[in-house]
C-alpha cells in the first residue's frame, strides 16, 4: 500500500492535449492494446460533441478525428487481440468499428440493432469475439444486445444484425456492460434500476445464463471486476455509492456483499479539500488492491483505497484539470495516468515527470449541453436474490 502512495503522489503532468475553443467534454478514455512493448500506443477519447479522437500515447498528438455521428456518443473501446480495431457505441442504435491506420471517416465494421434501440453503454468481450450493448428503456422495453464481432474480409460489409438479446433482467435504462478481462463468456450489467447482473453467455437462454443478481438500490453508473482472478465484482451509483460483492459466495450461505457505502461523500476525510464525485474504479493487480477515483469540481482527482473494513484515502492529485474530471485510464505496465476532463483537457501523468510548456488559461472550465446521466431511483424492482 505504501507502494502505490508513493506513486501516485510522484505522478507529474508530463503532456497535455493541445488546448482548443471547443465546448467539449471528454468523457470516456481507451489505450490501444499490443504485445509488442515498443508499440507506439494509441489514445481513443469520446467526446461531448459527438466525435472521437485518437492521440498518440506518448505525444498526445492527434492522429485521427471521427466526427459526424448522429447521436451522442457512449463510450470507445480498442480490440484486445487487434490494436488497431476501435469500437465505439451511439445512441443511434449502432455500433460502429474503425481501423485507426485509415485515413477515412468510413467504418469497417457497423453492427446495427433494433428499430427501437438507444445504446447508451457498450463492452467488446476479451477474444474480441462477442459485443454487447446495453438499451435506454423504451415504453416497457430494455435490452442487451449482443453480436458476433468477428470482421469480414471484405471492407464494404453491410450492417451486421444481432446474434440475440436479453431483455427479462432489467426494468430500467442498462447504463453499463462489462466483460470479465479473462472469461470471454461471463459478462456484467448495470442499470438504473439498482441491479447489478452477472451472466455466462455460453449457456443457451437468458435465464440459465443468469448468475447472479446484486442490488445496490441505487442507480448504477459504473461497474467493473476485481480480486484475484476477478472473481468480484463492484459498482458506483448516480448518489455517489458504492458496492462490492464475492462471487464465489454465491453458493454458499455466506453474504456476497463485501462493502456497501451509501454515500462515499459522507465517509472518506479529505483534508482541506472534499469529495464531489465518483469518476470510476480500478483494480491494481500487481497490488492486489481496488481503488475508487473521484474529484472535485475544479479539477482534483483523489485516488480511495477500498478495503473490506472501508474506504480511505491514498492521495490527491491537483493542478492538472480546472473543472471537473469524467474519464481516466491507469496503464499498470508503467504506472502512468491518462485523465480528460469537462475543460476538454486530456494529460498524460507519468512518475517524476516534467512538463514542458506550463502555458495554462485562467480557467478552462466551459459549458456544454451534455449533462451528467441521473435518474430518480425506483424502489420497485424486480424480486431478485441478493
Amino acid at each position: 500500500m505504501e507502494k502505490i502512495e508513493e506513486q501516485f503522489a510522484n505522478l507529474r503532468i508530463a503532456k497535455r492535449c493541445a488546448l482548443t475553443e471547443d465546448s467539449t467534454y471528454l468523457l470516456d478514455i481507451d489505450v490501444s492494446k499490443s504485445v509488442q512493448a515498443e508499440s507506439n500506443h494509441l489514445v481513443a477519447v469520446s467526446c461531448s460533441n459527438k466525435s472521437i479522437k485518437v492521440y498518440s500515447r506518448e505525444t498526445l498528438h492527434l492522429l485521427r478525428e471521427y466526427s459526424g455521428h448522429p447521436g451522442l456518443l457512449n463510450g470507445v473501446r480498442f480490440a484486445h487481440t487487434s490494436e488497431n480495431m476501435l469500437f465505439s457505441a451511439c445512441s443511434d442504435g449502432t455500433i460502429k468499428c474503425w481501423d485507426t491506420r485509415l485515413a477515412t471517416q468510413e467504418t469497417i465494421q457497423l453492427f446495427s440493432g433494433y428499430p427501437s434501440n438507444v445504446f447508451i453503454s457498450f463492452d467488446i468481450n476479451c477474444s474480441d469475439l462477442i459485443v454487447c450493448a446495453g438499451t435506454e428503456k423504451v415504453e416497457e422495453d430494455t435490452f442487451m444486445v449482443f453480436w458476433d464481432a468477428r470482421s469480414n474480409t471484405n471492407y464494404a460489409c453491410a450492417a451486421k444484425e444481432p446474434l440475440g438479446t436479453y431483455s427479462e433482467t432489467h426494468n430500467d435504462d442498462i447504463t453499463k456492460i462489462c466483460f470479465h478481462p479473462m472469461k470471454p463468456n461471463l459478462v456484467a450489467s448495470g442499470s438504473t434500476d439498482g441491479l447489478v447482473n452477472v451472466f455466462d453467455i455460453n449457456k443457451e437462454n437468458e435465464d440459465d445464463a443468469l448468475i447472479a443478481t446484486c442490488n445496490s438500490n441505487s442507480s448504477v453508473s459504473f461497474i467493473g471486476w476485481s480480486g484475484k482472478d476477478y472473481k468480484q465484482v463492484y459498482c458506483m451509483t448516480h448518489t455517489e455509492g458504492f458496492c462490492w460483492w464475492d462471487l464465489t459466495q454465491i453458493d454458499t450461505e455466506e453474504p456476497m456483499a463485501l462493502l456497501q457505502i451509501q454515500d462515499v461523500r459522507e465517509v472518506v476525510f479529505i483534508e482541506n479539500s472534499n469529495l464531489n464525485y465518483l469518476i470510476g474504479g480500478l483494480y491494481h493487480e500487481k497490488a492486489d488492491k481496488l481503488f475508487i477515483v473521484g474529484g472535485t469540481a475544479m479539477g482534483n482527482i483523489h485516488l480511495i483505497n477500498c478495503g473490506i473494513d472501508g474506504l480511505s484515502l491514498v492521495g490527491t492529485l491537483h493542478g492538472g484539470h480546472s473543472a471537473a474530471v469524467r474519464s481516466f485510464y491507469w496503464n499498470m505496465t508503467d504506472d502512468s495516468l491518462l485523465t480528460g476532463g469537462e475543460d476538454a483537457q486530456l494529460l498524460l501523468w507519468k512518475p517524476g515527470a516534467v512538463e514542458r510548456s506550463l502555458v495554462k488559461k485562467a480557467s478552462m472550465k466551459i459549458a456544454s449541453s451534455v449533462q451528467q446521466r441521473v435518474r430518480v431511483h425506483s424502489n420497485s424492482l424486480k424480486s431478485k436474490k441478493k
